[in-house]
């Protein structure tokens, strides 16, 4: 499916989240000016996931900070469910690559406590903390610190953080970077079970492009940087719901995979290049 070929249905709805040519440059200490992202469009729709490829530096995660309002945009805009974003998007909840949990607190407490700070009484917060561990697999661990779990499952109570409050919108840079293989299948057919439940708008990030097509509506490539633009837009043609482990398989998801990385590998080596291999 060539870029650009087949995008999804016009809604007339404003979408969760809207970018429109933005740019993103900052003041180094030599006084000099790096532009990380130029002239970047992308529109994601309330209920769409969309996946964000690219070569390491091309500015992925700093499309994603755009979108949390963690950076204002040089150029361009930044608007959110049709509103323009001023400040934090208080209507995201961000997933790091890095775990953000309190060691001195036990997972219930990680996750009730976003909870509590917007107002909800201590018992209650920490009752749906109890339910919201035991949708994700982990309801007996809720008294454990973040240094007796597994890397998966420190995974699961930093989702559950971010899904308690129930955002309109996700935000995801690397989420499951670290883990092994075989857990990063279960943690994504996991985020698409979850997913499938209320059809948030996702934003992920991820250098996987088989994690992409798999999770994702759409497939978005970034070029090289510096000043990395987009550069390709896929629709993927797979029904819902899925499976990871088995859409792998499917001749489309091999197809898309091919054509997808015919576009990205050349830009994959250019970021190679520049950041001296690491």
């Amino acid at each position: 499916m060539a870029a650009g070929s087949s995008a999804p249905a016009v809604s007339t709805a404003a979408p969760a989240v809207s970018l429109n040519d933005v740019q993103v440059s900052f003041r180094l200490a030599d006084d000099t000016t790096y532009t990380a992202v130029q002239r970047a469009t992308l529109d994601v729709a309330d209920g769409e996931f969309v996946a964000i490829v690219g070569p390491t530096g091309c500015g992925k995660s700093t499309l994603l900070n755009v979108a949390a309002g963690l950076i204002a945009p040089s150029n361009g805009t930044a608007t959110i469910f049709g509103a323009p974003l001023a400040g934090l998007n208080r209507q995201a909840g961000y997933l790091f690559q890095a775990d953000a949990l309190f060691p001195w607190k036990t997972a219930a407490e990680n996750v009730a406590i976003g909870l509590e700070i917007a107002g909800t009484p201590k018992a209650q917060a920490r009752e749906r903390a109890t339910t919201w561990l035991g949708r994700v697999g982990i309801g007996g661990f809720g008294n454990r610190y973040p240094h007796m779990l597994s890397g998966g499952q420190r995974k699961r109570v930093g989702l559950v953080q971010v899904l308690i409050r129930d955002p309109k919108i996700l935000l995801m840079d690397e989420p499951f970077g670290p883990l092994d293989a075989q857990t990063r299948q279960i943690m994504g057919n996991l985020l698409l079970d979850l997913w499938s439940a209320d059809r948030k708008a996702v934003l992920f990030v991820t250098h996987d492009l088989e994690e992409a097509i798999a999770l994702s509506d759409r497939v978005v490539i970034m070029s090289a940087g510096p000043a990395a633009r987009i550069i390709g837009n896929w629709t993927v043609p797979l029904a819902r719901p899925r499976d990871i482990g088995e859409v792998k398989l499917e001749r489309a998801f091999h197809e898309l995979h091919r054509e997808i990385w015919e576009a990205l590998k050349d830009e994959v080596m250019k970021g190679y290049q520049q950041t001296g291999g690491g």
